[in-house]
């Protein structure tokens, strides 16, 4: 009997995947980091069949380590890094560029372009979206743009393009499916959140082939099997949902006001706001959640550029830690910061500032500071992006928000849970299991196959495993956190010196 599902959780770094028990427990995990690539200053790039090499691989690893065979699988899932766009030719499957990934700032001249153009109301009301170098849309266009024939060759019907879901959908039905689901559809600026459509208006405007654009579905269903990929037994591909959104879901976000944040790379958080979008007023991002049978959830969304990146950058490229399981020890060994501010803006400033030109900056320095106070100035810095983030979430929902449910790889660190329950003044939950972004597409997947009833029977399954709670005098966090605004202003007149 098929009691197993098959989750590809396709990230920034790494590709993993997780094999999950009809109880919703982890059965077993593999993992494999793949190339960053910087071609230039804000240009961030990955190898697209290094993509996919690198997920099938820890596909089979994942059924071997569980001591499974094939057919224990009942069906797999896909959750993504959104927004990093691949475009391929539809005949040979080969890319014609590099993956361009969603922390890549080469659009953003070309944005300002747009925004001094008056166009941002109309994307806005349309896409739920402002106008960013994050989004798929304008990667597309320069690709289109720079790379030698690729405009006529799309123009033909020659090219496709997909974020990361589709581009692994079609390696694993070999070329039978090109399709996305709503939720990643939604993160392109180019798809109509109030009509469920590609938008006419945006492809003309972005001079973007509607022939390259994929079948757009609801978030549970079965897209498509696989084609002899991991066994010569068809699998159904059920569930696809974009990283942030199957995290809301994984997290059973279910209703509207629950809210989740995600330490990854980047930081997210996510708000149900039920089946109506709520137009933000507060520089958030209105997006749909996801799409189960006809009915579909939207969501607010903050989203923070360098979250856990900034414990890379650490170790990587200061060298003051040696691996990152090594920053809550060194952060410890300080009271805190001593007036030390990281702003890692390394690709810009995302929700509530969408600054693409500002930079990283540390502030507060004295002879006094030494490599323990940049390490926790460089945690708290996480936390601190979160509350702006959830202040405006909070302002846009006209909704008090009570507790939030966090997953991801850092909240594994204590130090900056504790930190992060401080400075929002709400209980901070971690679940037990943490790695809700692959559960959440699994779930997705379990639905559609009906492996699992509903979502009844799901919700049943989340369980917290610690609960931290805000200890901090009220004068304590209102200097922290005029002192990390200050910090933010430094890094904006920096940026706007530069101009």
């Amino acid at each position: 009997m098929a009691d197993h599902i098959l989750s590809l959780d396709q990230g920034t770094t790494s590709s993993r995947a997780i094999i999950f028990d009809r109880a919703g427990r982890i059965v077993s995990v593999a993992q494999k980091e793949f190339t960053q690539i910087f071609p230039q200053p804000g240009w961030v790039e990955h190898d697209p069949m290094e993509i996919w090499s690198t997920q099938l691989g820890v596909a089979a690893e994942s059924v071997l380590r569980a001591g499974l065979r094939t057919n224990d699988i009942d069906s797999v899932g896909i959750t993504n890094q959104r927004e990093t766009t691949i475009v391929w030719d539809r005949e040979t499957g080969q890319p014609v560029y590099n993956a361009i990934v969603w922390q890549d700032r080469r659009t953003a001249g070309y944005c300002d372009k747009l925004r001094s153009q008056g166009l941002a109301d109309m994307i806005r009301e349309k896409t739920g979206l402002v106008i960013d170098a994050y989004f798929s849309g304008t990667k597309v266009k320069w690709i289109l743009d720079n790379v030698a024939g690729a405009r006529a060759r799309a123009e033909a019907g020659k090219l496709a393009f997909g974020t990361v879901d589709s581009w692994l959908l079609w390696n694993l039905t070999a070329g039978k499916v090109h399709a996305t689901d709503v939720s990643n559809a939604s993160r392109t600026m180019l798809y109509n959140i109030y009509t469920m459509d590609w938008d006419a208006d945006l492809l003309k405007l972005l001079e973007i082939p509607t022939s390259m654009l994929p079948e757009v579905r609801a978030s549970s269903g079965i897209f498509g099997y696989t084609e002899k990929i991991l066994t010569s037994h068809a699998l159904p591909i059920a569930g696809i949902a974009g990283d942030q959104q199957s995290a809301l879901f994984g997290q059973m976000c279910t209703e509207p006001g629950m809210v989740k944040n995600t330490y990854g790379t980047g930081c997210f958080m996510l708000m149900n706001t039920g089946t109506t979008p709520v137009p933000s007023t507060q520089n958030l991002l209105t997006t749909v959640a996801w799409r189960i049978g006809d009915v579909t959830h939207y969501a607010l969304e903050g989203s923070v550029f360098i979250a856990g990146a900034v414990v890379q950058w650490l170790r990587d490229g200061l060298g003051i830690i040696r691996n990152s399981g090594e920053v809550e020890a060194l952060a410890r060994t300080v009271d805190g910061s001593d007036g030390v501010f990281v702003v890692p803006a390394f690709a810009g400033l995302g929700a509530p500032h969408w600054n693409a030109h500002a930079r990283g900056t540390i502030v507060g320095l004295t002879r006094g500071s030494n490599r323990a106070h940049i390490a926790r100035a460089a945690l708290e810095s996480i936390a601190f992006q979160t509350q702006e983030v959830l202040l405006a979430m909070e302002a846009d929902a006209n909704i008090p928000i009570r507790e939030l449910r966090v997953d991801g790889g850092a909240t594994a660190n204590d130090l900056l849970m504790q930190f992060q329950s401080d400075i929002l003044a709400v209980d901070v939950i971690r679940p037990q299991v943490t790695e809700t972004t692959a559960q959440g597409a699994a779930y997705l997947t379990g639905l559609a196959t009906g492996f699992w009833s509903g979502t009844a029977e799901i919700a049943r399954q989340w369980q917290p495993e610690k609960v931290f709670h805000s200890n901090m005098e009220a004068d304590v966090r209102i200097s922290l956190l005029n002192g990390w605004h200050r910090a933010v202003n430094a890094t904006k007149a920096w940026a706007d010196a530069g101009k």
